[in-house]
């Protein structure tokens, strides 16, 4: 058997000899489903890394300052890890971008990381590097894995290698070491510029081999995954890997609109996700079921119930019968809507609604929630589907070759083998953050049951009153969002002398109650200023304070009449709220709560 153990390439090799799929990747290419086999892909990154070289593009045996660096701007398809992995064999720093950064941003990061070669996909994408290539110096040229007018085809690359560069290729890869970087990603944060970490082959790797060993992942030579999250953030790309190593096919979806209608042609056996898209794909389902008349209604709201109510064992034989005919009758539809085929969901990224979780694990669609930032490559935790390893609420066991600890003011702390090098030309940021080898993830925690981590906030979103009182929001934001009526919601108030909150209402939910109500839709503006909507909203508050002490209950809000997007600025692109961006941008609802 070959060893995979060490270099993040490795795993291909690994495929080829252990599985040689027929579909390693599949992509939906001019409306057809587009199959990929271990073999071509193997052959095509060997020849882009080939080719790569020669047009002079190295890093084997140098510094990270010294290796080359490509950008790689573009949605999940197969070309991205394929040109991830052509990079990697000759020491070339891959640095992922989200498609969606603004040019300033990507300004910033060309020339922060000295990016020599830019590869890219649509023509917004393109748009955007040609604004900024002039301001670029180091950037010699532009690819497309797509057809597009000025620009070179990235398949140009493929014709130029020459028997000899193969031979080189051969002796090169031979040179990388597992504590070579293998990648500089850059995070936008919610504040200030992007900081560039850097994560070596065996950063990932050891997280990669700790997960599988942890979850455990089995090895799934007829499995499927579908692929949505964006392949920049670290968690798509590790799992991505996780796939790679097990065998699992990897689906790319179309875009984050066609998820429904590609989980039903893929029939995946399992997916990652952030919450917010759990949330869309429960609001669908509510949508549906308030639809229905009758007994058919009755039954759908009675399964709901149920289901929110499921624990995670010794539900009792009363409550498991009940089960069984709410998963035939109702639930089954809902596996039917998620293509039938799916032995579990992975969430991670931002906290889910525990009643979620309980309410799609009790219709058979288990969710385990994990945790981790990028710093750490970056899975520290993860509910397990092994008996007694899974928590309600709580983002699961640490995972093995992780050693967790928490500060006296409840920050956890990580040390292992896949804390990140540091940050890319930021020693200061990286002496801040990672102290006597402990990362600070800059996240609150508590453990429960002994072994259990729970996320409770963000350090840096703690808030105090002007009575010197310490608010957390993300509780109180994450208990509203239980109610259909809130799509969106955060809470302020540093500084002030009470607690408040701007919302955003669930529109077709809101919409459906005017219409019960014989009130008139005419525009969102208007729905939100209505009386009746205002009293509907504080009614709904008041309900919820009763979960929160004195000092944490909202005492004003102001309704928001359009939804906060990546493209509009407000959430970052794993769809985290920009506290600062809204802040800045609501400025006048915020000083109306406190007029």
């Amino acid at each position: 058997m070959l060893h995979y153990q060490s270099r993040l390439f490795d795993f291909l090799p690994f495929q080829l000899e252990r599985y040689a799929k027929a579909t390693m990747f599949a992509a939906k290419e001019n409306g057809q489903w587009q199959s990929y086999s271990t073999a071509q892909v193997k052959e095509t990154v060997d020849r882009l890394s080939a080719g790569l070289l020669r047009i002079g593009i190295s890093g084997n045996n140098m510094t990270v300052e010294q290796q080359d660096k490509i950008a790689l701007i573009s949605k999940n398809r197969p070309e991205w890890l394929m040109l991830d992995m052509a990079c990697q064999q000759i020491g070339a720093l891959l640095c992922p971008i989200y498609p969606t950064t603004n040019v300033n941003e990507l300004e910033f990061i060309f020339n922060d990381a000295g990016v020599r070669l830019a590869f890219i996909s649509g023509s917004d994408i393109a748009a955007k590097v040609s604004d900024i290539k002039d301001k670029v110096p180091s950037l010699e040229n532009v690819y497309a894995f797509d057809e597009l007018e000025g620009t070179i085809s990235w398949k140009k690359i493929l014709e130029l290698p020459q028997p000899e560069d193969f031979e080189k290729l051969e002796q090169v890869k031979a040179t990388i070491k597992a504590e070579h970087c293998a990648t500089i990603i850059y995070t936008s944060g919610t504040t200030g510029f992007p900081k560039g970490v850097m994560l070596s082959h065996s950063n990932i790797v050891s997280n990669v081999l700790n997960s599988v060993k942890s979850f455990p992942f089995e090895e799934k030579p007829n499995g499927k995954a579908l692929s949505f999250l964006p392949l920049n953030h670290i968690f798509e790309r590790m799992v991505s890997y996780i796939y790679v190593l097990s065998g699992i096919s990897i689906y790319y979806a179309e875009s984050l609109d066609t998820i429904g209608e590609n989980l039903k042609e893929v029939k995946p056996t399992l997916f990652c996700t952030v919450p917010r898209l759990l949330e869309k794909t429960y609001e669908k389902i509510m949508a549906k079921g308030a639809e229905l008349t009758g007994v058919k209604k009755k039954l759908f709201y009675w399964a709901v119930a149920l289901g929110i109510e499921y624990k995670e064992s010794n539900n009792g034989l009363l409550y498991d019968m009940q089960l069984a005919i709410a998963r035939k009758l109702i639930f089954s539809k809902w596996r039917e809507a998620l293509g039938n085929n799916l032995e579990f969901i992975i969430t991670g990224g931002a906290a889910c609604q525990v009643r979620l979780i309980r309410l799609f694990t009790a219709a058979g669609i288990p969710i385990y929630e994990g945790y981790g930032p990028t710093e750490n490559s970056p899975v520290i935790s993860v509910n397990c589907w092994t008996k007694g390893g899974t928590k309600f609420g709580t983002v699961g066991p640490v995972i093995q070759g992780q050693e967790v600890k928490l500060e006296p003011d409840g920050e956890i702390c990580v040390k292992g083998p896949s804390v990140m090098q540091g940050y890319y030309k930021r020693p200061d940021l990286t002496a801040e953050t990672i102290i006597d080898g402990w990362l600070h993830t800059g996240d609150i925690g508590v453990f429960e049951d002994g072994k259990f981590l729970k996320i409770t906030d963000r350090k840096k979103e703690l808030f105090k009153t002007s009575g010197g009182k310490y608010v957390a929001p993300q509780p109180i934001e994450n208990k509203l969002k239980e109610s259909p009526f809130v799509e969106q919601l955060m809470v302020v108030g540093a500084e002030q002398k009470f607690v408040g909150a701007l919302i955003v209402p669930s529109m077709p939910n809101l919409k459906e109650w005017m219409r019960q109500k014989d009130i008139a839709f005419t525009t969102n503006e208007d729905a939100v200023n209505h009386p009746e909507v205002l009293r509907l909203y504080r009614e709904l508050i008041d309900s919820f304070n009763n979960f929160f002490n004195h000092v944490e209950q909202i005492k004003r809000f102001e309704l928001l009449p359009h939804e906060w997007t990546i493209e509009s600025g407000e959430l970052t692109p794993t769809l985290k709220l920009k506290r600062k961006v809204i802040m800045e941008k609501y400025r006048d609802a915020v000083e109306r709560i406190y007029s």
